[in-house]
């Protein structure tokens, strides 16, 4: 712990030494928990990586009004939608330009055919960087993007349309979410040129307010402000993520002046936090849910009297009590309550260590089994402290005779095997992207997840399957309801999670800095923030 601490101030003091001096107001320092996994969020799903890319380099055609769900034009200017809700007309804004680097340079401003190259590069599997990184797109292939959209179309320059094989309600909330972000084709092609198509992920060329400058892994990130951005600037002239995945430190570097702002403070800190004068803390309901999922596809747990008692033997009350510190709610649903369709009649499993017994004897493991659990390597919205989490739960399955090994990896490599289904029981969570059910009954639990890697239970319900594409074909809200309020009774009887906790969602912050909100939909976003 002293040895890490100490690292991280010293890494902090290069930060500044770089920018002049501690509280330059000229630089916005954030302390993050983790090392993004790419800088397109075209491939990545974590809220890490959105953070270092999405929210700061990029934009889509529309997006969520700042701090709310509410969905407002972006790169589109203005958009209509045809009566039978298959046909999306864009009309794209004029003179926005996209980022330069030292070694490139645009000479076009955005237009139609970035939207083409953006979305087809993902849709098309004859597109030329469709498989570079490896070809998956976890969002939009789990959300059967390809298969509901059936055309994109430039009308002219600056007017595209898109055309749906059949209408999908929450199409417009999906396009406002980070992996319909829009790239730079001209930078496609430069880099194509050149044979290095790789850097298209990791060296990022946007049209947001922040353009990318430097990345150290495990370390710092850069960006600086662009000044030729078409909408409201950014406040501060520079922008540092200062890569600190332990909270406790993150806690010390914000007291020594040495962060603005930091994400996730440990919950054992809060009090500590609130009676810092130069300090301040806010708090918002998370739209979240962290969950173990069980790996369906290997024994034994494509038993569901073992998901069952699974369920059964863990303490989910404890865990919030000795993690949480109480700040966070039991989940017994996919769900978080704060969303419509929220299933308040389902009946939690309970903590029951003999019933667990009793249903793992008739599954045919009276003397249990030895598994494994991985546990989260970061601290995140839904969950804390994945290591001490593991270890109670290691503790509560051996009381019903499941001897479980515990395992973990950095970050990016965590995901990656979960997406590979590599893993048997897996300490994940979400946190909603659009403020729709369908982005978490479809995309964590749907059968296209599981290829797709979005679905870590590798489970897939043909009846649960049934409800939800279905809900997706009409806008009527209560019809979607009662849909989803079904999908979510077989989710709980067939058990291919155990829901554990919604939790709230903290960031502190020195009393200098003005302009920032948390965000319902859990990006740390800092457009708007400035140093005063």
């Amino acid at each position: 712990m002293r040895k890490t601490l100490a690292m991280g101030l010293l890494i902090s003091s290069l930060f500044f030494s770089c920018s002049g001096k501690k509280n330059d107001s000229n630089n916005f320092v954030y302390c993050s928990e983790g090392s993004p996994t790419a800088f397109n969020p075209q491939i990545t799903t974590d809220g890490t990586s959105n953070n270092a890319a999405a929210h700061t380099v990029y934009e889509k055609l529309v997006d969520f009004k700042y701090g709310s769900t509410e969905i407002v034009p972006a790169l589109a200017e203005s958009f209509t939608i045809s009566e039978d809700r298959l046909t999306y007309a864009f009309k794209l804004r004029k003179d926005v330009s996209f980022h330069e680097r030292e070694d490139f340079k645009p000479t076009r401003s955005f237009n139609a055919d970035d939207v083409l190259f953006s979305i087809n590069r993902m849709r098309l599997k004859e597109h030329p960087y469709h498989k570079v990184g490896g070809g998956s797109y976890e969002y939009f292939n789990g959300m059967e993007m390809g298969q509901i959209i059936k055309d994109v179309t430039k009308v002219d320059d600056h007017n595209v349309s898109i055309t749906l094989n059949k209408p999908e309600a929450p199409f417009l909330a999906n396009l406002a979410m980070s992996f319909m972000s829009i790239l730079s084709k001209e930078y496609g092609d430069y880099l194509m040129k050149k044979n290095e198509l790789d850097k298209i992920d990791q060296f990022p060329v946007g049209t947001g307010p922040f353009v990318f400058k430097k990345y150290v892994k495990d370390s710092i990130i850069r960006f600086k402000k662009n000044k030729n951005y078409w909408g409201e600037k950014a406040k501060v002239e520079g922008l540092i993520f200062a890569i600190t995945p332990d909270p406790s430190v993150r806690f010390q570097k914000l007291k020594a002046g040495e962060c603005h702002l930091i994400i996730e403070p440990s919950p054992a800190d809060l009090e500590a936090i609130e009676k810092e004068e130069s300090l301040k803390l806010l708090s918002g309901s998370g739209l979240n849910v962290g969950y173990l999922a069980i790996n369906t596809q290997k024994k034994p747990f494509d038993n569901q009297l073992v998901r069952q008692a699974i369920n059964m033997a863990l303490d989910k009350e404890a865990y919030i009590k000795a993690i949480y510190l109480g700040q966070a709610i039991r989940a017994k649903n996919p769900l978080p309550p704060t969303i419509w369709s929220y299933n308040n009649e389902i009946v939690d499993y309970e903590f029951n260590t003999e019933k667990a017994k009793e249903l793992l004897k008739k599954a045919g493991y009276p003397q249990g089994f030895e598994t494994e659990i991985w546990t989260l390597p970061v601290t995140r919205p839904y969950n804390p402290n994945g290591k001490k989490m593991g270890e109670m739960m290691q503790a509560d399955l051996a009381k019903v005779g499941i001897k479980a090994k515990l395992i973990s990896y950095d970050w990016p490599t965590y995901l990656k095997k979960a997406r590979e289904g590599a893993h048997q029981l897996i300490q994940l969570g979400w946190s909603g992207d659009n403020g729709d059910p369908d982005n978490f009954l479809n995309v964590l639990l749907g059968c296209a997840g599981v290829e797709a890697g979005s679905n870590v239970a590798r489970w897939c319900d043909k009846d649960f399957e049934a409800l939800v594409s279905e809900a997706k074909l009409t806008t009527d809200v209560a019809k979607r309801s009662q849909l989803y309020l079904k999908a979510q009774k077989i989710f709980h009887d067939l058990a291919p999670w155990v829901p554990i906790a919604h939790s709230k969602v903290f960031r502190a912050m020195s009393k200098s800095v003005s302009g920032y909100q948390i965000d319902p939909l859990g990006g740390d976003i800092f457009k708007k923030v400035e140093l005063k």
